[in-house]
């Protein structure tokens, strides 16, 4: 059962800590991750861009002129594409690009990523983060200490001092243990974890 070093705020070791084999030293799936990934960002996409085709834009549908002896070409009417105003043809519509996964590839996912952090010491667990009052220089200072950047920081509960006091620290975020996701884990170096944070994680994610 692999362990890690349990710190407090001031980075002094206070104990260890028994992590789970199942979360911590799974076996990695990366087509899983990048399913897992994909599937995230694709449900992040709005899907509202639109345009209007000829039957939507504003104007009249009498022809423009007659069909024959003119000498030019043939014309409907002035909401066609080829006129100034004219309806777009072949323009983007709305459209959803909802993806799913099944819960137990997902929870793979999430266990693989947390696995390869383990593996590369990139996770570090304290036994509480608070703070008594919002201060974004006391965060910044707590931050220094651990020699931290571009970091996710994971509690088990909300923490408005906490969250007042970090945002405004570039590349930092925090997120409750509930809100674990395959796309923040990758995109921050460093994972920080309070220790309730982890039982959360591993109660979750138990195969």
């Amino acid at each position: 059962m692999p362990t890690i070093a349990l710190l407090n705020m001031n980075n002094e070791k206070v104990g260890e800590l028994q992590l789970s084999d199942q979360i911590f030293a799974a076996e990695v799936k990366e087509s899983l991750v990048h399913q897992a990934l994909k599937i995230q960002l694709a449900n992040r996409r709005a899907g509202t861009v639109s345009v209007k085709n000829r039957s939507e834009v504003s104007g009249s549908g009498k022809k423009p002129f007659k069909q024959k002896g003119t000498g030019g070409a043939r014309q409907g009417c002035k909401r066609a594409p080829q006129y100034p105003g004219g309806g777009v043809a072949f323009g983007p519509q709305p459209k959803t690009y909802a993806l799913s996964i099944n819960k137990k590839a997902r929870k793979a996912a999430l266990r693989s990523v947390l696995s390869m952090q383990f593996k590369t010491n990139q996770i570090t667990v304290l036994d509480k983060l608070e703070f008594e009052k919002i201060s974004t220089k006391e965060f910044s200072g707590f931050m220094s200490k651990f020699n931290l950047e571009r970091s996710l920081i994971i509690t088990e509960e909300h923490s408005k001092n906490l969250y007042l006091s970090s945002r405004n620290i570039p590349y930092v975020k925090m997120i409750k243990a509930d809100g674990l996701n395959v796309y923040d884990m990758l995109k921050y170096r460093h994972i920080v974890l309070t220790e309730g944070a982890v039982r959360l994680v591993e109660g979750a994610l138990q195969q």
